[in-house]
């Protein structure tokens, strides 16, 4: 891009907002950052472009002087910063008209790396190193791992300074998954590196997991499984009531559409289902025994001639 006016690199106009002008930056800078367009000439240029636009355009006192003098009039002045971020750095003057040699401005003022992308080293045309990430283990229950929660962690520096983290843990994380908060890890020279946390999911008396659907047991008489009829089932939200069908077995699973694990990206929720599970009484009336007994007579010819008929 060989524009030399600030407003036309950033694709904003002249009575742009700075949020206006800030989102600009932020999209471009992202775009041709050379962490993403390794070895691209083109993409390094541009980004020594964007850069120089926004020292002007993100300060609202350097952006009222070019505004009123222009890339021919008195010079803004910028300060260059060491990598130890000294104050008593010293002053660079340029003038916006000499950006046909971007190159040369970034040997001077932008070692500390621009605004918003801290660690590119326009004297390399490389990134600096990023500190060390920083991997630190949290526990959640089962069910905030199917909601979602917050979490804080205190985190002791090396010069023996804590940091108190928040973050968020979003619905649906799974046990032993990893989720990154961007630069809160060891400092570098290229910024810092990124606090890496790993969920450790406590699993749950009820509950099991499988992928966005969720399994429980459901605990049937015999006679409810023999003629069906109803039963309450356990949820996340509570218990509701589901059909047995006559003839339900050990095993049977029983489907609650859009009962199980939401869906982080917006689609539809898993299911959950219920899994029969006949109960058998351990300890029996004399009144019971008989009614079995009979009961075992009346159906032990009919199981018979199916086995007969396998």
């Amino acid at each position: 891009m060989s524009s030399k006016d600030p407003y036309e690199i950033l694709g904003v106009s002249r009575t742009a907002s700075q949020d206006e002008v800030k989102r600009a930056y932020r999209r471009l800078a992202k775009a041709h950052h050379p962490d993403r367009n390794p070895g691209s000439k083109v993409a390094e240029q541009r980004f020594k472009e964007i850069q120089a636009a926004y020292e002007v355009l993100g300060d609202p006192q350097r952006r009222a002087q070019y505004d009123r003098f222009g890339a021919g009039g008195p010079t803004p002045e910028f300060r260059s910063w060491s990598p130890r971020g000294d104050d008593d750095a010293v002053g660079v003057h340029f003038g916006f008209d000499s950006l046909g040699d971007l190159g040369s401005i970034f040997e001077q003022f932008f070692r500390r790396g621009p605004q918003g992308a801290a660690g590119y080293t326009a004297r390399t045309g490389s990134t600096a190193a990023r500190g060390g990430d920083v991997e630190h283990s949290v526990e959640v229950s089962f069910e905030e791992s199917i909601r979602g929660t917050t979490r804080e962690v205190h985190l002791r520096g090396a010069d023996g300074t804590s940091e108190r983290i928040e973050f968020r843990i979003p619905p649906g994380v799974t046990d032993g998954q990893r989720i990154r908060v961007r630069g809160r890890g060891n400092p570098g020279p290229g910024g810092r590196g990124h606090l890496i946390i790993v969920c450790r999911v406590r699993p749950d008396a009820h509950f099991r997991r499988e992928g966005r659907d969720l399994v429980v047991d459901l605990p049937v008489s015999f006679p409810q499984a023999a003629l069906g009829g109803s039963a309450a089932v356990r949820t996340l939200d509570g218990p509701v009531r589901i059909k047995v069908p006559p003839g339900a077995t050990s095993g049977t699973r029983l489907r609650l559409r859009g009962k199980g694990v939401p869906d982080p990206r917006g689609g539809e929720p898993g299911d959950l289902y219920a899994v029969v599970q006949v109960t058998v009484p351990r300890e029996l009336s004399e009144t019971a025994r008989e009614l079995i007994r009979r009961l075992e007579a009346e159906l032990e010819p009919r199981v018979r001639a199916g086995a007969e008929a396998k």
